[in-house]
């Protein structure tokens, strides 16, 4: 499969600077945590029955997934379809733009997954997992990975200047991130807004990797995925249609 080539070539890529890569969504997010955590948990009481720390740490991981997956498939892929001419050399051999978008999201997924579990790693080194459940995480990530994948290269598709990308992180990625439940509880906010954040996908990924990593799994976990999985199949074709306007002239 010509996705699964381009996938590969990827790899190789990323195998030369994987360093740079994960010290990138490694850094920010124990950041965070520690300043959240240890700097403001300490004036916060218990959440929900656990520490601060313990609360918010599970969010981290899905938030780096996140911001994984969304860099990928903003700022690579732009540089890949407008600086590089990546993909344009990639339509001169036997590759469709379906290969080349599966192939995007393949790789934005597989590095949604692996920095998900870098963050998990530390947090359970720290002590702020509580069941072996959260070994699923990372297999869970594959989910919220392809969806925010698809939800950046969607965006790259109708983007013609790099810099457009500042209002995806700053006007979409961004308020996500605050009000996705990793700080707060969501069912403390007004009833509306509770609402709006089922239409928020990290919201859902939240709620999966903090539920799997204390070990409070229900048939409601099962909905959250279903929700990630849907806008997922959902954005796929449409990724696919804006992809062919920008490279088959």
């Amino acid at each position: 499969m010509a996705a699964l080539r381009i996938f590969a070539r990827h790899m190789a890529v990323f195998r030369k600077i994987w360093f740079t890569n994960i010290m990138f969504n490694f850094v920010e997010p124990l950041l965070y945590l520690t300043a959240m955590g240890y700097g403001l948990g300490t004036f916060v009481q218990d959440m929900e029955g656990m520490t601060y720390l313990q609360y918010i740490a599970p969010g981290m991981v899905a938030s780096s997934s996140m911001f994984a997956a969304s860099f990928e498939c903003t700022y690579g892929s732009f540089i890949r379809l407008h600086y590089q001419k990546t993909f344009q050399a990639m339509l001169a051999g036997p590759v469709t733009v379906r290969d080349i978008v599966a192939g995007d999201i393949l790789y934005a997924t597989f590095k949604s997954m692996i920095f998900g579990l870098v963050i998990l790693t530390v947090i359970s080194i720290l002590g702020q997992t509580q069941s072996w459940w959260a070994l699923l995480i990372p297999l869970f990530l594959v989910i919220p990975g392809l969806t925010f994948s698809l939800l950046a290269i969607c965006y790259t598709g109708i983007t013609a200047n790099i810099d457009s990308f500042n209002y995806y992180i700053t006007l979409f990625l961004t308020p996500a991130y605050l009000f996705s439940g990793v700080f707060f509880p969501i069912h403390s906010m007004p009833g509306w807004a509770q609402v709006v954040a089922w239409l928020n996908p990290i919201f859902h990924s939240v709620e999966v990797c903090r539920a799997l990593a204390l070990g409070n799994t229900n048939p409601g976990l099962l909905v959250h995925a279903g929700v990630l999985a849907l806008v997922a199949m959902v954005l796929m074709p449409l990724a696919v249609r804006l992809m062919t306007k920008r490279l088959i002239v």
